[in-house]
């Protein structure tokens, strides 16, 4: 019983970590302001070569760009001497829409065309598509459902790139919530309004939004506090490798600094995470393309593999588990709608 109590709380920590935490990319938008940091930058400037380019994104009133966001998780539980595997792949369709811009404030409308996923934790199975007509049945169901067709307006500050307000979360979590209406106490603390703006940041948060020269490199920090489940302290180290035919093409490394939640309760989740012991590492084939010409991200991929123990206590109990995980996010930006022509109204 116990153990099939946590398989079933982890797979509610799993989909909703991955649905609002996934590192995909930078989500803060704040050069570092240490010392050493700029002195780095100074002499990778120095010894670039060529032309500097600006890394800069571009804003048109009424304007409109589609994004595809997928995301693999692969993970790996030892519980109670139990092996726990996860798989889940998640995609979403975006729309971003520009319908404000003045002075240095931009707002954009986004919209969630699109939502597909296929998990499947301890032998148990779930799958959605927004994009069929028919879906199977699962518990999770109207869940998924209720994301589709979520709107916000997001308020961007286009000179550091940092979202300063998102409208559209009560609407939001009113939704999910008469899905789902146990998830009620931890989705009010997971969706801040603090913590929608900092996951509104990483479609624009990738490029330092000046000019930079081959070589150079520049960092960012990541914060996102989801009450119960953690903290998470992202750091993103990006270069810019090469320029081909008015495409950047820039390298990122990263590093996730995961922290056990303090005892403020359980938020709803069925066990509370007592402490956590997480490495991360992040893969070299991360990269991101983004358009010079059209001032726009085109194309990222983002690996991060993150193993360690974790010591969680449930009805009364506690236990250990040991993690081992695999993610891959990818976003594809197109100025048509990638969203599956069958699903498009």
């Amino acid at each position: 019983m116990l153990l099939r109590r946590l398989v079933a709380g982890l797979l509610a920590l799993g989909l909703l970590v991955c649905l609002v935490a996934s590192p995909v990319v930078a989500q803060d938008s704040k050069d570092k302001d240490k010392k050493e940091t700029k002195k780095e930058e100074k002499k990778e400037e120095k010894s670039s070569s060529g032309d500097k380019v600006a890394l800069m994104w571009k804003f048109e009133k009424d304007k409109s760009f589609y994004q595809k966001m997928k995301t693999t998780t692969k993970q790996t539980m030892k519980v109670m001497n139990n092996d726990v595997n996860q798989t889940q792949d998640q995609t979403f369709y975006f729309t971003f829409k520009v319908v404000k811009v003045e002075n240095d404030k931009v707002e954009i409308e986004q919209k969630i065309t699109g939502v597909q996923m296929d998990i499947e934790i301890g032998g148990s199975k779930i799958s959605y598509d927004s994009t069929k007509d028919t879906q199977a049945n699962n518990p999770l169901g109207d869940f998924f459902k209720a994301l589709v067709d979520s709107t916000f307006t997001i308020t961007l500050d286009t000179k550091t790139l940092k979202v300063t307000k998102v409208d559209g979360r009560e609407t939001f979590i009113q939704k999910l919530v008469a899905a789902n209406p146990q998830m009620k106490p931890l989705l009010e603390v997971i969706l801040s309004a603090d913590a929608l703006k900092e996951m509104a940041e990483p479609t624009f948060a990738v490029v330092p939004n000046r000019e930079v020269a081959k070589g150079e490199s520049w960092e960012r920090d990541a914060k996102l506090d989801m009450g119960p489940i953690g903290k998470y302290d992202n750091k993103y180290k990006y270069t810019l490798e090469s320029v081909e035919k008015d495409t950047a093409k820039i390298k990122v490394e990263s590093t996730l600094n995961y922290l056990e939640p303090k005892d403020s309760g359980q938020g709803g989740l069925p066990f509370k995470i007592k402490s956590a012991k997480l490495k991360s590492t992040s893969d070299p084939a991360s990269l991101v393309l983004f358009s010079i010409a059209k001032g726009r991200l085109e194309k990222a991929t983002l690996k991060l593999n993150l193993e360690g123990d974790l010591a969680i206590e449930i009805g009364g109990q506690s236990t250990s588990v040991k993690l081992t995980q695999n993610q891959e996010s990818t976003i594809e930006t197109s100025d048509t709608d990638l969203l599956p022509t069958a699903a498009k109204k």
